[in-house]
């Protein structure tokens, strides 16, 4: 799409293999994902499939064997400046505090430190927690390590936001509070976001679309749907939902032979 905020197009992502010298492992294979401005779209498919991949290839972090990345319909050189990345896995620095690692990427981008803290407050309230600025990572939960990760990726106000499984090892309460934290937080802004996810109700609770990767190797979308349930959305409330009943069903028929390709690939290896 020309008008896309993030394209990511025909790309192909190969990799040394180590099973003998010369051999190549090809994770993904001509796959094409664009997300509009404002567009909320999540990628499922079995784990291990490149899902990640992908998400290091927009924020250029990884550049592929072949294909084009564009942001904004400008191809992509280097590491992507308009996105905020919240990685799956912890993200922050022991040594500083809550305040002190949401505020350091307007630091290394040479904010003046007197803005780089209002704002580093500010966001700390809008995610919940404000009073705990002090706090270090040993000293607070799960659930507020993940706050201070989601405040850390906004703080820089990004055109596009990339996220990969960012709640997966939260209880199932603290999952979906975070859930409908991120979905206040992006109707309020309305950036683009791509969402890798390898649950699919989080997937339709929280998406304007979903694409359905297939099984490695050579990853590639194989479907894509429309999540045309209305907004806002509470992510536990939507579930009751019978079109979201449908699109479960219907997202679940093209996913789940890949889930058990995926399966019987991890088996045999």
């Amino acid at each position: 799409m020309a008008d896309a905020a993030l394209t990511l197009d025909n790309i192909t992502c190969t990799f040394a293999s180590n099973e003998g010298a010369g051999n190549r492992y090809v994770a993904v294979s001509q796959a094409t994902i664009h997300v509009a401005p404002g567009e909320f779209v999540s990628v499922v498919g079995p784990t291990g499939c490149g899902k990640s991949t992908l998400l290091n290839v927009g924020a250029g972090l990884l550049a592929p064997t072949s294909g084009q990345v564009r942001v904004f319909g400008t191809p992509l050189q280097g590491v992507n400046h308009r996105a905020g990345y919240m990685f799956q896995g912890e993200a922050l620095m022991p040594w500083r505090s809550a305040l002190s690692n949401v505020t350091a990427g307007l630091q290394f981008a040479g904010v003046a430190a007197d803005q780089a803290e209002q704002r580093g407050r500010e966001w700390m309230r809008r995610v919940g927690l404000g009073g705990f600025e002090n706090r270090y990572p040993h000293q607070m939960s799960g659930g507020m390590r993940k706050r201070a990760m989601l405040a850390q990726t906004l703080i820089r106000d990004p055109d596009i936001i990339l996220m990969d499984e960012p709640f997966s090892a939260l209880d199932v309460q603290t999952r979906q509070l975070m859930e409908n934290e991120v979905l206040d937080i992006w109707m309020a802004s309305r950036k683009a976001v791509l969402f890798i996810t390898h649950d699919l109700d989080e997937a339709i609770a929280m998406s304007d679309r979903v694409v359905v990767l297939s099984a490695g190797p050579g990853t590639h979308p194989i479907g894509e749907f429309e999540i045309d349930l209305p907004r806002p959305r509470d992510v536990a409330e939507v579930r009751t939902n019978s079109r979201f009943v449908e699109l479960h069903k219907a997202i679940w028929d093209v996913l789940r032979e890949e889930v058990l390709k995926g399966y019987a690939q991890q088996k045999r290896a």
